[in-house]
């Protein structure tokens, strides 16, 4: 198959781009190396299969539709993984109608060429944040989101709809996948499991909001990478599913793993909870066990003794 993959050289979009490439699959990448966090880190997450002939890369913005038009036109891919958007809760919050332009337009071109182009099947990578502070737990696919606290949660229930209406009106098939923060080897350095085992290993502060009571839902990049892919390979008129490890971790013993794995203590400073940062998450994945053959197999100690070791030999 030729695939089109958005934020192809990000954290998750690289492991999905290998993977595909790794089974026979063509690959087109679509990343534009924003400078949200270092470009170089994108630059490393592909130089193990840049060279790879079944990969294309295009550094463009999926917010130009002319760009966007001409990848469509001259590699006419037959399915399309969008992955590709401006991250972040709290950044969302300092720069809302710069997400707002990349995340509801971007996924508004890709939708419209995928259906202009005879795409037969669209995954659309949403996000756990859209349930916001649901009291009701574990979060299942049909509870209501009509209520998100952030910019970031906003958008990606903005690209739900938009993926509705366009299997709706023109019989695109597409999957959303709720993501429940994932974490893994090439992890993006603004997220806790990146951030918090930095800090230890360098002896640096820690930054802890809240009580440490506060509960996350993490989920090791393999596990995510074979839901995704499986979202792919099954053809839906429309789902939304959710894709997480059903096993929330305090944030409390979140630390004490890092300082266990690392073997240095954490030199904690404790800061009010931001705005926009939801109390749990917890994903009920009945469905995607039912849809997808979704089953996560790794812990969270086992996943986070594989992140150590790899930011080790990282480090060195």
């Amino acid at each position: 198959m030729r695939i089109l993959v958005t934020g192809a050289a990000g954290f998750i979009g690289s492991h999905i781009s290998e993977t595909l490439l790794a089974r026979g699959d063509e690959v087109i990448g679509v990343d534009n190396f924003c400078d949200y966090y270092d470009p170089l880190i994108k630059e490393n997450n592909i130089s193990d299969f840049e060279n790879n002939k079944y990969f294309r890369l295009y550094r463009a913005d999926i917010d130009s539709y002319p760009v966007m038009n001409h990848i469509f036109n001259k590699e006419k891919p037959q399915k399309v993984i969008h992955l590709a958007a401006r991250a972040g809760v709290r950044a969302s919050i300092q720069e809302p109608l710069l997400f707002s332009q990349v995340n509801n337009v971007g996924t508004s071109n890709l939708l419209e060429l995928s259906h202009q182009h005879g795409v037969e099947n669209f995954v659309f990578s949403s996000s756990s944040s859209v349930y916001g502070n649901n009291e009701k737990i574990p979060f299942a696919e049909e509870d209501n989101v009509d209520y998100p606290i952030s910019p970031y949660a906003a958008t990606k229930k903005a690209g739900e709809l938009l993926c509705h209406v366009y299997s709706h009106l023109h019989d695109l098939p597409c999957t959303c996948l709720r993501l429940f923060t994932v974490y893994g080897p090439k992890g993006r350095p603004d997220m806790a499991p990146y951030k918090f085992v930095k800090a230890v290993f360098e002896e640096q502060k820690l930054t802890k909001y809240g009580d440490g009571t506060m509960r996350r839902d993490y989920t090791f990049v393999d596990d995510i990478t074979k839901g995704i892919i499986s979202a792919l390979d099954h053809e839906y008129k429309f789902e939304i599913i959710n894709l997480g490890n059903s096993d929330p971790v305090e944030l409390n013993d979140f630390i004490a793993i890092v300082e266990s794995l690392v073997g240095k203590k954490a030199k904690i400073e404790t800061l009010p909870v931001p705005p926009g940062d939801v109390k749990v998450t917890y994903a009920d994945i009945n469905k995607a066990k039912k849809l997808l053959d979704y089953q996560p197999t790794t812990s969270f100690d086992a996943g986070m003794d594989k992140f150590v070791s790899w930011f080790g030999s990282k480090a060195v």
